[in-house]
């Protein structure tokens, strides 16, 4: 069983009743899936850099990601409708508390000049956005191999009603925002 599993049942759950006055367990705010998306511009002059991003996020996620096609024509960024422009994947179950726990426990620590997760990306209904600058700090990708720097989005989609549910929810999983 994922490590982070055991913990939403031993610490995460009492936690949670105990600040938020929960009468069943079952009413207690869960982790639903993640969600990891990639935007990648530079593949409207080469399509090697969607093969490129397609195997560094199958290597960080566990699981092949989906292509997004374009949806409009844009001239100004030379973008035509249905042009291959991004990636994403969404985990749910055990491999989610998996990639949960390498993202807080061995990529977050890796970011350089790292001074907490900002508390901006709730959306006010109790799910959380993230944004990571390189795919670098995840340990499955060999830095040697790269060839560009590409950047992600992580949403974590949770059952929480609201914002601070959610935030004491991640907080209690390990998750490392800033002190107000």
């Amino acid at each position: 069983m994922a490590r982070l599993k055991d913990i939403y049942k031993t610490k995460v759950i009492p936690g949670l009743i105990s600040e938020f006055n929960y009468t069943n367990p079952m009413a207690v705010p869960r982790m639903e899936k993640i969600v990891i998306s990639m935007g990648i511009g530079k593949a409207i002059q080469d399509k090697k850099f969607i093969e490129m991003a397609k195997k560094d996020l199958t290597m960080i996620s566990g699981q092949m990601p989906v292509i997004c096609k374009a949806k409009k024509s844009v001239s100004n960024f030379k973008l035509r409708e249905g042009m291959e422009i991004g990636l994403k994947v969404t985990i749910r179950g055990i491999r989610m508390f998996e990639f949960m726990d390498r993202l807080i426990n061995l990529a977050i620590p890796r970011v350089r000049d790292f001074r907490g997760l900002k508390t901006e990306g709730f959306d006010g209904r109790g799910n959380y956005s993230m944004g990571l600058s390189e795919q670098s700090v995840f340990p499955e990708i060999n830095v040697a191999k790269i060839d560009f720097q590409q950047g992600m989005n992580i949403t974590f989609v949770t059952t929480a009603n609201t914002d601070d549910e959610a935030r004491k929810m991640l907080q209690l999983f390990g998750m490392p925002f800033k002190r107000d």
